[in-house]
């Protein structure tokens, strides 16, 4: 019965033909897509931390110049309160 199946569906017959050779192509075909789709997620974060970091050298600049100000501003005070 399964000999009358396989010489009625020729398809199945040129399927098993390709054998580990089809098998390994699939694979390779697979993992090319997922390693593809990886640098690309890669490359997107890349450009966010690099985005993110120029932001933070920002706020840390900002941060650094408020702390300067307050602390003249602090130095100010103290002389102003010694010298009436």
């Amino acid at each position: 019965m399964l000999l009358l199946i396989s010489q009625s569906v020729p398809t199945l017959d040129q399927f098993t033909s390709l054998g580990m050779a089809g098998v390994m192509g699939a694979m390779w075909l697979w993992e090319r897509r997922t390693s593809r789709t990886r640098e690309e997620q890669l490359d997107e974060a890349h450009a966010r931390i690099m985005t993110d970091r120029i932001m933070l050298d920002e706020l840390m600049n900002v941060v650094k110049q408020n702390t300067e100000a307050i602390t003249r501003l602090t130095q100010l005070a103290a002389l102003k309160e010694n010298h009436p």
